[in-house]
């Protein structure tokens, strides 16, 4: 009796993969026309009747004292203390409170003195505080 020997297939039947990818083509061939873009509906904003405010600007100086100017109309400079400067934002912003303040420290003053006039003012309950810096050189 001849002994036949047995072969390994070593390749991939491909085509109930292709039968497949067939099948979901035509599925998705039907449901793309039934499908409707969603359309989004976006609010309107008409222009502001109003510029916006120009911020009050407090600079923290190397030596420790503080400054503020109100960028808004004049533009005047006023050398106060940490009190002084936080009665004097909150008049400010009571009579706009839409303006913001902007904090200025100079490169060479401590950290902790731009962070002790954030958090005097935080204390006072003003509004729109940010730090003001200078954009670098790339």
């Amino acid at each position: 009796m001849p002994r036949h020997k047995r072969q390994l297939m070593n390749q991939i039947n491909v085509v109930p993969y292709i039968d497949v990818m067939l099948v979901l083509l035509i599925i998705f061939m039907v449901t793309a026309p039934m499908v409707q873009p969603g359309n989004v509906e976006l609010p309107s904003v008409g222009k502001s009747a109003q510029p916006p405010v120009a911020p009050l600007e407090i600079t923290v100086k190397a030596d420790g004292s503080l400054t503020l100017r109100d960028r808004s109309g004049n533009a005047t400079e006023q050398d106060l203390g940490k009190s002084e400067l936080a009665q004097k934002v909150r008049a400010a912003q009571r009579k706009n409170p839409e303006q913001a303040v902007l904090i200025a420290g100079d490169k060479n003053v401590r950290y902790e003195a731009v962070l002790g006039v954030m958090d005097e003012l935080q204390r006072q309950q003003v509004a729109k505080i940010g730090l003001l810096v200078q954009p670098g050189k790339q």
